[in-house]
């Protein structure tokens, strides 16, 4: 065989295996695009029902030492049902209730991180199951965002702020709180935490239907609006959050405070008052602490990461009531 004879035969050699190659990963590609898609649950099972009850009655109660019992059950019903997409939503939230308000257990491991991971995981599958559910779309991004903050990833933090923003789209009277909370840990001078002060201020105005007085946001005159159908009932207290609305009014003082307009945040503090069921949240001292301290908590608000020693005078984000500041009776 003379030289030119197998440089050719190399040649063809190189052709052919590039493209067996190309023609694999074809395959591969056309097998994994033309798989069935997961279908959802025509009905939920009856473990499923029993893990709804102690889910809600859990999440009601404050129970954040009841969460495993509470897991064991729902996760075992999703394994029953895995195409329930309730069921999903419920795994995913008990999961970022966990890490949410990490701050109660005395020693933190460094698994609670996984927390991040399994939420995310649920809630893609909940967003899969029932697309159209716009709130199972902004925990998706929260859960995005919080994992991506664990594992310092960029690409991942991209991908949430932006399933956030198509999440404001699809249901903006929710997912602008929704968004805006996941934000309040951000420095105070950062874009982002700045954005999401300003959804906050967009959820009132998205609430009543009109552009509410940044300076005097007296919140009296809306109080006729509330509703328990349609888009703006997440605006107010429901059976879901019993005080959705006196939540809502703390987290957005305690950001005006980190962003340093203590004077502002005593009248947002102020409108939790409204709320005809006030008397009965189990926060409304933490509340009234925090009009008489806002000045100060300028300071304290803004001091980085998670600090234990301050316990509940961090903004609600990081405090031991991140979700039952509005979900617990």
């Amino acid at each position: 065989m003379n030289t030119h004879e197998s440089t050719s035969r190399r040649h063809a050699w190189h052709a052919a295996v590039t493209l067996a190659c190309t023609l694999l990963a074809g395959c591969s590609f056309m097998a994994v695009q033309t798989a069935p898609v997961k279908p959802a649950s025509a009905a939920r099972s009856e473990a499923a029902l029993r893990a709804d009850t102690l889910f809600w009655k859990t999440l009601h109660d404050g129970d954040y030492d009841g969460i495993p019992r509470a897991m064991q059950a729902v996760k075992g019903a999703y394994l029953q049902t895995p195409g329930d997409a309730v069921t999903a939503a419920h795994v995913g939230f008990l999961h970022i209730w966990r890490l949410a308000e990490s701050a109660r257990q005395e020693s933190l491991l460094p698994s609670i991180t996984d927390d991040a991971v399994l939420a995310r995981k649920f809630f893609q599958e909940a967003v899969a199951l029932h697309p159209g559910e716009a709130r199972y779309q902004g925990f998706l991004a929260s859960s995005m965002l919080a994992e991506a903050a664990i594992h310092k990833d960029e690409k991942l933090t991209r991908q949430g702020y932006f399933t956030m923003l198509d999440a404001i789209d699809a249901w903006p009277e929710f997912n602008l709180f929704t968004a805006g909370y996941v934000m309040s840990p951000q420095p105070a001078e950062s874009a982002r935490f700045k954005e999401g002060l300003a959804w906050q201020w967009r959820t009132l105005d998205e609430c009543v239907g009109a552009t509410v007085d940044r300076r005097n946001p007296a919140f009296d005159s809306y109080m006729k609006l509330a509703t328990q159908t349609g888009p703006n009932r997440v605006c107010w207290n429901s059976w879901i959050a019993p005080h959705n609305f006196e939540g809502f009014f703390m987290n957005m003082g305690d950001m005006l405070v980190k962003a340093g307009d203590w004077q502002t945040a005593q009248k947002i503090y102020a409108n939790a008052k409204l709320s005809p069921d006030y008397a009965q949240w189990k926060f409304n001292g933490v509340l009234e602490d925090r009009i008489a301290r806002a000045e100060a908590n300028v300071a304290a608000f803004n001091l980085p990461g998670r600090n234990k020693a301050a316990g509940d005078n961090v903004v609600m984000n990081h405090t031991r009531f991140a979700c039952a500041g509005c979900h617990q009776k």
